[in-house]
């Protein structure tokens, strides 16, 4: 075998060991550290005797409106974090370590849209703008077989190492990122 072969093939196989042990880590659940005036409502159910339990309650519960009403707590349900997480699907800003708290199976890894308006870039490339006004990039040079326009439907996924694919109408997938 080629020297140069045996020390790529080593690296190959030191990054995949190393991504794997990177998702695995991932997969494990976080423990979730709940705001202290909503950790004070729950801790009122440990209360045995009736009236004092109805007192804890009292006095956290209006200690947890007065937050809210602040604005220094936010309640979120499952369905708006859900919602979030498909709006910021392929974008750089926070991410789902935002939302912790939300199980694994409820994280997005493809959406399907469809598209206001497509063009080609001053590179060649396609530029996707879906109707909710995300807008994708093509990042390899093949395009694809048919051009897409508006009202096509686009299908991303995520694949290795933080890329994505597109597919636009159902055709073979082209490499792509978000820009907005």
């Amino acid at each position: 075998m080629h020297p140069g072969r045996t020390l790529w093939s080593g690296i190959v196989v030191l990054t995949l060991a190393a991504a794997t042990v990177a998702l695995s880590a991932a997969a494990e659940p976080k423990a979730i550290k709940l705001a202290g005036v909503v950790q004070a409502v729950l801790d009122c159910r440990a209360v045995s005797e009736t009236a004092s339990r109805l007192a804890c309650y009292d006095a956290a519960v209006g200690k947890l409106s007065a937050a809210l009403t602040q604005g220094e707590v936010t309640v979120v349900e499952h369905a708006q974090v859900r919602a979030l997480r498909r709006q910021a699907f392929g974008s750089s800003g926070p991410g789902p370590d935002l939302f912790g708290g939300v199980p694994k199976q409820e994280s997005v890894d493809r959406i399907t849209v469809d598209l206001s308006d497509a063009y080609r870039g001053p590179s060649g490339r396609w530029v996707l703008i879906t109707t909710d006004g995300a807008v994708w990039k093509q990042t390899d040079d093949d395009p694809p077989p048919s051009a897409p326009h508006k009202g096509s439907k686009l299908a991303v996924r995520r694949a290795a190492f933080g890329s994505y694919f597109c597919n636009i109408d159902g055709q073979r997938a082209v490499r792509c990122e978000r820009s907005r």
